[in-house]
This record gives C-alpha cells, structure tokens and sequence, in this order.
C-alpha cells in the first residue's frame, strides 16, 4: 500500500494500468489498495474515468536523505510509516539498548499523546510527530526546565519559518494568539539523581487544515500562512534549535534562559486560573523562576508551582 503511496504522490493523475504494471498487480487489486489508502490512512483519492486516480494533494513524506541535506546530520534518524507513537517507540529504543542521542520520526501515530494523557490527532503525512532521545548525566540539574527550553526551540524554528506570532504558553505549549499550533511531552527514564534518559516529544501542526477530533482551539503552520511546508526542512530547523538551546541549558543551567523564555510568555502578567485535579488556583502570571516553576500572585502573595499535571487557564476577566 505505501508503495502504491509513492507512486501517487506527486498529485499527479496516474492511469488504474500503469499502477498496477508498475506494481505487478491487476486493477482490481489496485483499486482494492485504493480503498485501503483512504481507509486506513485518511488520505483523499480523487477517481476519474479516462484520467485515472489522483491524490487529493501531493505529499512530500519524511526522508532522512533530505533532512540531512537540509543541515541535521547530528543524532540518527528512524523514520516510521505509522506507529502508535514516537514516544513510545523511543523508549522501547532505550530498553532495546539503542545508543542515544537518536530521534525517531513517523508520518502517522495510531496512539499519539499529549500532556495529562490526551488524544495527539496525528493524520498521515501533515503535520510533525517527533521525539529526540538524549543521554542525562550529572543528575537533576541537567533536567531543569527543559520541557520551557525545548518549547523555546520549537518557537524559534516556527517563527524561521514565518510563523512570526508563535509564542509560549506554560508549561509545555507553542500558540499563535490563542490557539495551539506545537505541544511538547517529556518522558524520563532510568535514575534522574545519576544517569537517565529523557524523550524530548515534540508534536507540531503542519498542514493540517481541518480536523473534528480537537476539543481546543488549534491551528497550523499551513492555517497561519496559507501555503504548505516541507517538514523535512522543519526537522532541520528544529534540530539547529535544539542543539544551540540544550547545549547553553547544558552549560549555564535554565537561569541562563529564564528571561529570554518570560520574553516570549504570551500570558506573563495575565489573569489565570492554574488547575490541578479538582483544585484551582486564581492569580496573576509573574513569570517562571529559575528552574521553570510558575510564579504567580495569589491573594497579593507570590507562590511558585511545578508538575507534569498543571494545566494553565485564561481567567474571563483577564
């Protein structure tokens, strides 16, 4: 089936013949990989006598090829067709003993997650579903804020690439006004006080334009511009990012980033509301401290907060 894909993807007519000759399959078995592209993948056919099958949109798939022809050649590549998600598999890796760092790519995820156990909607080939594998030494230090550095990462290669209104949101969220367009999910595993590992998740809205399985507002790089973008160049961009932004976090501690990532706070003196299980907090963003924790005014009072199971509100009256 993927390799019928290839042949469809420049978005291009092709004849049921000529498909099949180059597949070494009949027609009807042609067709019948049709109805399973548009099935199991979600991908739009286009079907017209005389003319042949077309796909909605062309596709530019993942290619470790092209990544690397566009400056990423640091950290291996695997690239997955689909997968219940890149997390998943990158921790499997790690028990597997696959020398980090290493990052893994998929053009679908059957399971993807987000923060706080939430659905991450993952159609084929749209948007990019991306975890990076880093080998921690030297204990907790080294693991200070780095869901806020890796979020700074995302921000800068968005706006590279002329997404200018991207910006943070905390915890671990990448917005354009108020709708998420990135999301950032870390995962840790072995001792964090000696030696661990850390998946650096990172889940961005490419070409997405339409969808009805989000339960937040959303948009994507495709919505905010108009046009479509090559995620391989997308992986590049974020990998330079990534290794300028962890190697200063690696030398300096997250203080050396805490003012540049308040710079960037879409809700910094903001009225929210911070949720953890049934509680909730009002106050007032004052920014983060210097190992990531929120600082809000609660009652006239600065408190700090921190936790993978915090979630951040607007306040109606913000």
């Amino acid at each position: 089936m993927l390799t019928l894909l290839k042949l469809l993807k420049d978005g291009r007519f092709h004849s049921g013949q000529a498909l099949g000759a180059a597949l070494g399959i009949s027609r009807s078995a042609v067709w019948k990989q049709l109805q399973h592209l548009e099935a199991d993948l979600g991908l739009s056919v286009h079907k017209v006598r005389g003319k042949g099958y077309q796909l909605a949109k062309p596709l530019l798939l993942l290619d470790v090829a092209q990544i690397c022809a566009n400056g990423l050649c640091e950290w291996p590549v695997h690239v997955f067709d689909s997968i219940d998600s890149t997390n998943a598999e990158a921790l499997r890796s790690i028990e597997r003993g696959v020398q980090a760092p290493f990052l893994v790519l998929a053009e679908r995820q059957i399971a993807g997650r987000g923060r706080r156990g939430r659905k991450w909607v993952s159609p084929f080939a749209d948007n990019l579903y991306h975890s990076l594998v880093l080998r921690i030494d030297g204990g907790m230090r080294q693991i200070e804020g780095l869901s806020l550095v890796v979020g700074l990462a995302v921000m800068h290669a968005l706006r590279d690439m002329g997404i200018a209104e991207a910006a943070l949101k905390w915890p671990n969220d990448v917005l354009v006004g108020e709708k998420k367009i990135a999301g950032i999910l870390l995962e840790l595993v072995g001792d964090p006080a000696d030696v661990c590992h850390v998946v650096l998740g990172v889940g961005i809205n490419v070409n997405m334009r339409s969808t009805d399985e989000v339960d937040q507002q959303w948009t994507s790089m495709s919505l905010e511009s108009g046009r479509d973008f090559d995620r391989n160049e997308l992986v590049a961009r974020l990998g330079a990012k990534l290794q300028q932004y962890l190697a200063l976090h690696h030398e300096a501690g997250f203080a050396a980033i805490q003012s540049e990532w308040e710079r960037f706070h879409l809700w910094q003196g903001r009225a929210v509301s911070l949720i953890a299980g049934v509680n909730r907090i009002d106050g007032v963003v004052m920014g983060i401290d210097h190992q990531g924790a929120l600082r809000l005014k609660v009652d006239g009072v600065e408190k700090t907060f921190s936790g993978g199971e915090l979630s951040l509100r607007l306040r109606d009256d913000s």
